[in-house]
């Protein structure tokens, strides 16, 4: 039923794509999409765990808790009144995406946090983040995906040390930018080191929905492609894994 559900969602992701891509205008002016990029590692039986904390009619009364996933946590995962995965409108699942690169700054700082300062470089070079955008951070943490000790970092006290986004930034992009979703290639859009959640909790609180584990950030443009988040439409769910798909104009 799994393998089923992320087949549907990939056609799904595939057919839009192909639309897009041979409409023409009555000139027959070039297609409007050139390509694209696949942001979503693959489910195998060698990935390493991750706890999602899939609706028991999902699995038959059992938890997916042994594979390790791209996926998408739904508002109500800390709000109970908001959206679960299949309620999320299917209009907000496809946005404008912005990548925010902040890898240079991670490489010395594990524990770095996507500030207001990169989000203001971005929009100086870019414009502002458009309403309604995927906001993404490329922290570079792909390049650890398959090294579990790496990816998490952990220290000796058990405490993961991997880059997220700061309160602050989150913020301004959920209140002065009306964002539909952050985004970001590691286990967390909040920091490793967290343990109160605050940006997951603001942004679950506004509607916003993130999307973790992303892959392949490094190989979209920062601006002018179009994201397509596929999620199983599990009912109920909170979390769930999700086919994500970089359209490039």
């Amino acid at each position: 039923m799994r393998s089923r559900g992320f087949i549907v969602a990939s056609i799904l992701s595939l057919a839009l794509f192909l639309f897009a891509a041979h409409r023409q205008n009555a000139s027959g002016a070039a297609p409007e999409f050139r390509g694209t990029i696949d942001l979503t590692h693959a489910m195998s039986q060698q990935t390493f765990s991750h706890p999602l904390e899939i609706s028991d009619k999902y699995v038959a009364g059992k938890k997916l808790s042994d594979e390790f996933v791209t996926y998408i946590e739904a508002p109500a995962h800390f709000t109970e009144s908001s959206w679960t995965v299949d309620q999320i409108p299917n209009e907000r699942l496809i946005a404008p995406l912005v990548v925010i690169d902040i890898s240079a700054k991670t490489g010395r700082n594990a524990d770095y946090q996507l500030s207001m300062e990169d989000v203001s470089a971005w929009e100086r070079e870019h414009g502002n983040v458009p309403p309604g955008a995927i906001v993404m951070a490329n922290t570079g943490w792909n390049d650890k995906w398959k090294s579990p000790a790496d990816y998490r970092n952990p220290d000796a006290s058990g405490d993961m040390h991997f880059p997220g986004f700061s309160f602050d930034a989150a913020r301004f992009l959920v209140e002065a930018r009306s964002i539909f979703g952050l985004g970001i290639d590691t286990m967390g859009v909040d920091y490793g080191a967290s343990h109160n959640y605050p940006v997951r909790r603001f942004t679950s609180a506004h509607g916003v929905y993130q999307l973790e584990n992303v892959a392949n950030l490094d190989l979209v443009p920062r601006s002018g492609a179009i994201v397509i988040a596929s999620p199983q439409k599990v009912e109920g769910s909170t979390e769930a894994p999700v086919r994500i798909m970089a359209l490039l104009r």
